[in-house]
C-alpha cells in the first residue's frame, strides 16, 4: 500500500496520573495509580502519531517524560521511518545502554511513529504490519485481592465474557497462594481459565518449595516466580515444575529474550510492547518465538496488543489491564471475552482532552 512520505517536525509530550480502576496489589508493590506518558508525533505533513508508556511509579513520571522530550532534537527533521530511528537512536545510547528510562523512551516514539505511518497510510496498524484484525481472546488481569473480593470480582469477569483470569500471588505462606487459586474457581467455575503470578517475589530455594504444591492447582501458568533476569533460577525451576513458567514482561529488548531462549528458562512468552523496544521491538520478538515454538502473551497495553498480536505467528493470550482507559475517548472494547483492534487508521488512540487535563502533571 502507498504511504506518505512523513518528516519529524516536533515532539509533544504530557505527563498524566491517571486513576485506576481497580488499583493493583502485588507481592512486590503496590500500583495504586497509572502515572504514564503520552506522546504525540508532530509531522511537518500534518500527521500525528501517538502513543503512551506506563511509568509504574509516580516517582518516575517526570524523568519519563524528559527523557522522551530529549529524543526531540535526535529525531527531528528525519524521515518517519521506525527501523531508521531505532538503530539511530541505539547507536547514540551505546554506551549508556538501551535499558530503563532509555528504553522506555525510545520505545514510546518508535510506537508512535508505527501510528503515524498507519494513519497516514489510512488503515489500522494491524494491517499496516501485514495482518488483518480478529477477535484475540483475553484475559482479566487482576493484583493480590483479598478472599472477600474475589467473589465480586470473579462473578463480574465471568458477567464480562472473560474466560481467563489472572491473580497475583506471593503471599507469605503458600497455603494462602492455594486458598486464592481455590476461591477464584469456587466462584467463576472450573470453566475459567486461571494463571498467577508471582512478580518476582520468591528466592530458587522457596520456589521450588511451592513448585509441586501449585502443579496441583491446575493454573496454566506461574508467571516470574523469580527475579526476572535470573535465567538460570528459571531455567532449574522449568526441570522442577510441571506448569509451564510465564516471562517477558521485563525483557529489555530481544537480546533478553534471546538468552532467556537460550537458557530453556521458560515455555511462554510474555513480551512487553514498552520494554521490548516498541513495535519493532514486537515483530523481531515474534520472530525469535516462532522459531523457538514458544506461545506469545501480551503484557498490558491491549490497544497496542490487539494490533500486534495477529500478526504473531504463535499468538496466544491478551492481558487485559485497563491503564489508558481512563484517558481515550474510545478505550479497548472486551466482547465476548476477546478484543478486536478497531478499524480505524493507526492503533485506534485517541484521547479526551478534558480527562488529560484533569489528570497532567506539570
Amino acid at each position: 500500500m502507498p504511504i506518505p512520505k512523513l518528516t519529524v517536525r516536533s515532539l509533544v509530550v504530557r505527563a498524566v496520573d491517571a486513576p485506576l480502576g481497580r488499583p493493583v496489589r502485588t507481592a512486590s508493590g503496590n500500583i495504586l495509580t497509572a502515572p504514564l506518558v503520552l506522546l504525540d508525533l508532530v509531522t511537518e505533513e500534518g500527521v500525528t502519531g501517538t502513543s503512551y508508556v506506563f511509568c509504574y511509579s509516580p516517582a518516575a513520571l517526570k524523568p519519563v517524560a524528559t527523557m522522551v522530550a530529549n529524543l526531540a532534537p535526535i529525531v527531528q527533521g528525519d524521515a518517519v521511518a521506525p527501523l531508521t530511528m531505532a538503530s539511530k537512536l541505539e547507536q547514540r545510547f551505546r554506551l549508556l545502554g538501551p535499558q530503563g528510562l532509555v528504553g522506555i523512551a525510545m520505545a514510546a516514539l518508535d510506537m508512535a511513529a508505527w501510528d503515524a505511518l498507519a494513519r497516514a497510510a489510512g488503515v489500522p496498524l494491524v494491517q499496516l504490519l501485514g495482518g488483518r484484525a480478529r477477535p484475540i481472546r483475553a484475559y482479566d488481569s487482576y493484583g493480590m485481592v483479598d478472599v472477600h473480593e474475589i467473589a465480586e470480582l470473579a462473578a463480574a469477569a465471568v458477567e464480562r465474557g472473560f474466560r481467563a483470569m489472572k491473580i497475583k500471588v506471593g503471599y507469605a505462606d503458600v497455603r494462602d497462594d492455594v486458598e486464592a487459586i481455590r476461591e477464584v474457581r469456587r466462584i467463576a467455575g472450573d470453566a475459567m481459565t486461571l494463571m498467577i503470578d508471582y512478580n518476582q517475589s520468591l528466592t530458587l530455594a522457596e520456589a521450588l518449595r511451592r513448585a509441586p504444591v501449585i502443579d496441583d492447582e491446575n493454573v496454566l501458568w506461574v508467571e516470574e516466580p523469580l527475579r526476572a533476569d535470573d535465567d538460570a533460577g528459571h531455567s532449574q525451576l522449568a526441570v522442577a515444575m510441571r506448569t509451564p513458567l510465564q516471562l517477558g514482561e521485563n525483557w529489555w529488548g530481544p537480546n533478553d529474550m534471546t538468552r532467556s531462549i537460550a537458557a530453556r528458562a521458560c515455555r511462554l512468552a510474555m513480551p512487553d510492547v514498552m520494554k521490548i523496544g516498541g513495535v519493532t521491538g514486537w515483530m523481531r520478538a515474534a520472530a525469535l518465538a516462532q522459531s523457538a515454538g514458544l506461545p506469545v502473551s501480551s503484557h498490558i497495553f491491549p490497544e497496542f496488543s490487539a494490533h500486534l498480536l495477529p500478526v504473531t505467528p504463535t499468538c496466544d493470550w491478551l492481558e487485559y489491564l485497563d491503564l489508558a482507559g481512563p484517558l481515550l475517548a474510545e478505550p479497548a472494547r472486551v466482547v465476548d471475552g476477546a478484543i478486536t483492534a478497531p478499524s480505524v487508521p493507526g492503533a485506534g488512540l485517541n484521547w479526551d482532552e478534558d480527562k488529560v487535563s484533569r489528570y497532567l502533571v506539570r
